[in-house]
């Protein structure tokens, strides 16, 4: 495998590739299509890489990749509140995104993930952070209170104590006007309990 040292130093830089940069990169070097599915048929046969999702790779073996792998998405609800310092607990990736896909539990080769699908005009209020060595992007503190409601989902009175002492009222007022009415009364419900 002539090209395989190259094609390692130069894809683990990144948290992960397509096929299609694994195609690019080999035809830059004037090599075929059939020795692309060769080196990654090995690379996985010798757990280098891990396939995440079709035409999707990665040489990392965390689950900081997870939000890779149903683009565009971000880390949310109980993942956001780990990532943000706000609670202790562990928990599996938690991924928000736009796509049309089924909600509920992946069981994929980095792990467990959790994805909940969401409107288009609900997707917003993430940022990029620095998550386990890699960039990825994570609802901020109001949009994960916002998300707890759009959901349903239960939150702890201690989580809630800590999302109300870091929150921007100013910016939680804009992304409830973005919302629809029935998550906003669910956040004024949560905003209105005695910690």
């Amino acid at each position: 495998m002539k090209y395989l040292k190259d094609f390692r130093e130069h894809f683990s830089e990144f948290p992960v590739f397509s096929v299609n940069d694994a195609r690019v990169f080999l035809k830059q070097r004037k090599i075929g299509r059939q020795y692309l599915y060769l080196l990654l048929h090995n690379l996985l046969k010798r757990n280098e890489v891990t396939r995440i999702t079709k035409g999707i790779y990665t040489f990392r073996k965390g689950t900081e990749t997870a939000c890779f792998a149903f683009s565009p998405s971000y880390h949310a609800l109980q993942d956001a509140l780990s990532i943000h310092n706000l609670w202790e607990q562990e928990t599996n990736p938690i991924l928000v995104t736009p796509r049309k896909i089924r909600s509920g539990v992946r069981n994929t080769a980095i792990g467990t993930i959790i994805v909940h699908s969401i409107k288009r005009s609900m997707f917003f209020g993430f940022s990029q952070q620095k998550y386990a060595g890699a960039w990825t992007q994570v609802s901020d503190i109001e949009k994960t209170l916002i998300d707890f409601a759009h959901f349903n989902e239960p939150l702890s009175r201690e989580a809630l104590g800590e999302i109300k002492k870091k929150i921007n009222k100013k910016t939680l007022r804009a992304y409830l006007k973005r919302a629809p009415e029935r998550t906003r009364k669910r956040v004024e419900k949560l905003l209105s309990l005695k910690e």
